[in-house]
């Protein structure tokens, strides 16, 4: 679907952006879907964003903003220019935070204005499928207007809504993988049972070993390199107490009353999570300020230790690196799960009813052909959205806050010294999202068998 996107002619596509979400896409991908169209369209728009708040965060670039003329304090005149731009708040952390800002009161809004839309014919349905002009401009004058933000506590105030928001993403991270574990298995054992294949069986059988194997591999490295004999006795809690849960979640699955009520459920769906689960384990010790305890991906490569005493990479004011290896394995699952909930359609009910979709109606009917010779796509939510427009931007607005957070490294603004500082809270809020995360996912497991006149089908 991006690929189409991309190959879409710009002459064709700017006739249209006044208009409805299919017809952005023009003819490029006539089988889609109005509903999977807007919400790609709507999650570019955050990729976009994103982009954009890497490369304001990339080193160098304050040096070469200065080098512009007059477009820095204290640079030399520029007519209507001068002193116009703080070139220290324009890179680093606080464009980060003053962007994602923006797109998270972006889809803030739009969350606000679209509750209880029911089907296409509703006339906000107009304003989530179409006028994506408008929406573009709205969000770059709410970014531009983000910038002139005064610093003052900004900063921290709004660290402490990225940690929130960022807890609750997390855990949408964790309902969509365990939606797309049991789609995966689902699709892959009636594959295997239609064309009475076993290599099926195998795939499943050696992603499910490879995940195992993943989990426990970095369970070893977390004991090796994140704790130490006579310290670290967070560390040891957390990486002890998430492989008794990931083992306790492995056992139930597979459990003869669980797989009477669940026939989806196994080890696939168990070893994915447990897998996500030591991420997000790895993701919360390397936020733990004490350094003895969190070594840097440089010192596990070369096995040089780093003193307390060193100063740390983001001791400089504004400097975050964010391209560490977890925060780049952060990015990767985020883009993942923004695809797969642009473009899902689950028949999970259980899933359906958290994520607030509907089963899957995705129409058969090919799109009209426009004057143009064009096939538009098909308006499939005449009858009843697929899913909630309200829920679906509240979502985009926690992805916002989970990419500031993560390109920031998750760190705290010292408004004394105006650098960014590692902190237990976020190291707290992240173990217990994986906690949270386990207890939910343990629940899908359970419920059919706890509530058997339920339908968790």
């Amino acid at each position: 679907m991006g690929a189409c996107m991309a190959l879409c002619s710009l002459a064709s596509c700017a006739s249209c952006l006044c208009g409805s979400a299919p017809c952005i896409l023009c003819g490029c991908c006539p089988s889609s879907n109005n509903s999977t169209v807007t919400r790609l369209i709507f999650s570019f728009f955050l990729l976009l964003g994103t982009l954009v708040s890497i490369i304001m965060i990339l080193p160098g670039m304050e040096t070469q903003l200065r080098k512009i003329p007059g477009f820095c304090q204290g640079g030399s005149t520029i007519p209507g220019l001068e002193n116009q731009f703080n070139c220290d708040v324009i890179v680093g952390y606080k464009s980060v935070y003053r962007m994602c800002f923006a797109m998270a009161c972006f889809f803030f809004f739009f969350a606000a204005i679209m509750i209880r839309v029911r089907n296409s014919k509703d006339p906000r349905a107009a304003i989530q499928n179409g006028f994506w002009f408008f929406k573009f401009l709205i969000l770059v004058g709410i970014t531009v207007g983000a910038f002139f933000i005064p610093d003052g506590t900004f900063h921290n105030v709004w660290f402490y809504f990225g940690i929130v928001g960022s807890f609750m993403f997390i855990l949408i991270q964790l309902i969509l993988l365990i939606d797309f574990a049991h789609s995966w298995n689902e699709v892959w054992v009636r594959n295997a049972e239609e064309g009475n294949s076993k290599g099926w069986y195998f795939g499943l059988l050696f992603f499910t070993i490879l995940h195992y194997a993943l989990a426990f591999a970095a369970v070893v490295l977390f004991y090796l390199y994140y704790t130490k004999p006579d310290g670290c006795t967070e560390h040891k809690v957390f990486i002890s107490l998430n492989l008794i849960f990931c083992i306790i979640v492995s056992v139930v699955s597979i459990l003869p009353k669980v797989q009477d009520a669940s026939p989806q459920s196994g080890l696939l769906q168990s070893s994915l999570i447990s897998l996500y689960t030591m991420y997000v384990t790895w993701s919360a010790m390397t936020n733990n300020p004490n350094r003895e305890c969190n070594p840097s991906l440089l010192s596990l490569v070369s096995n040089v230790s780093i003193s307390t005493t060193q100063p740390t990479p983001t001791s400089a004011p504004g400097i975050v690196q964010w391209w560490d290896a977890q925060g780049i394995v952060g990015l990767v699952i985020f883009l993942f799960c923004t695809f797969y909930a642009s473009i899902r359609s689950s028949s999970n009910a259980q899933v359906n009813r958290l994520m607030q979709t509907e089963e899957g109606r995705g129409s058969d009917v090919e799109g009209p052909v426009g004057e143009d010779g064009l096939r538009r796509v098909v308006d499939n939510e005449e009858d009843g959205v697929t899913y909630s427009y309200s829920f679906f931007h509240f979502h985009l607005f926690l992805a916002s806050l989970y990419i500031m957070m993560t390109l920031t490294n998750w760190y705290k603004p010292d408004t004394t010294t105006q650098a960014m500082q590692s902190s237990m809270p976020a190291v707290w809020v992240k173990i217990c999202s994986s906690w949270l995360g386990l207890a939910l996912y343990l629940w899908t497991l359970l419920a059919p068998v706890l509530l058997p006149n339920r339908d968790f089908s």
